[in-house]
């Protein structure tokens, strides 16, 4: 799964990177985005693209309340067509949501029990300085009692490569810029879409420990991004 990422980039510093519009006031400076946090997400509306805020967690349409959000930060690429709370978003409310890094820990168990005895975080990000593109579904949820919209969203996930294999069974699905134009078109085709569903190459990635404190959603800072090797002791 990915639960937890960096998005230090403002909106309208993205909106240059993914060639948009920028239409919400997102000052960037994250670097520990937890699921139910705003974050910017590339949209596109009949032709036009945009950076917009939303609700990491997607709340389904026929939700009864936004609280059933909070758990589906993910969506499993291998079952997003068929999956009645991600389907319909997978079909007409696609997005991608830029991190400069996400972060995945690996656990160490006990053979006997299967007990996690030991955690440790690492961050994932491009090797070239350049942000992730996660490849994400989009959804409006209208509150019953009051009419107002809730604008949310989830990241899509598959099986790891081989570098994210060492840390996680899991990875989000990163999309390469010649795949954005056909991820965010409204028009195309299923075909088309499975198609980009797949790990991302190792070789433009890098993974590496960082301080446990990225563990504490209260925790910020672009230290959180530093390798553990130039924590101090102690921290």
């Amino acid at each position: 799964m990915c639960g937890r990422f960096a998005q230090p980039r403002s909106a309208e510093e993205l909106a240059r990177i993914f060639h948009a519009r920028p239409a919400a006031d997102l000052a960037g400076e994250r670097f520990n985005v937890a699921p139910t946090d705003e974050v910017a997400a590339v949209v596109e509306h009949h032709g036009e693209r945009v950076v917009d805020a939303f609700r990491w967690g997607l709340v389904p349409f026929y939700a009864k309340s936004a609280k059933d959000g909070a758990r589906l930060i993910n969506a499993r690429a291998e079952t997003v067509e068929s999956s009645p709370a991600f389907r319909t978003a997978f079909a007409r409310h696609r997005c991608i949501i830029p991190a400069d890094a996400f972060y995945e820990w690996r656990r160490q168990r006990d053979p006997a029990t299967g007990r996690v005895t030991r955690s440790e975080p690492f961050a994932v990000r491009r090797s070239d300085g350049e942000p992730l593109a996660l490849a994400g579904l989009w959804s409006s949820w209208r509150d019953p009692d009051t009419a107002a919209r809730l604008y949310t969203c989830t990241i899509l996930t598959t099986d790891p490569n081989e570098l994210v294999a060492r840390i996680h069974d899991r990875m989000p699905v990163l999309l390469e810029p010649t795949d954005w134009d056909a991820w965010l078109a409204e028009g195309t085709p299923a075909e088309k879409l499975r198609s980009l569903l797949r790990p991302a190459p190792a070789e433009p990635l890098d993974a590496y420990a960082v301080s446990p404190a990225v563990n504490n959603v209260r925790n910020e800072g672009p230290e959180l991004l530093a390798p553990l090797s130039r924590w101090s002791d102690g921290l």
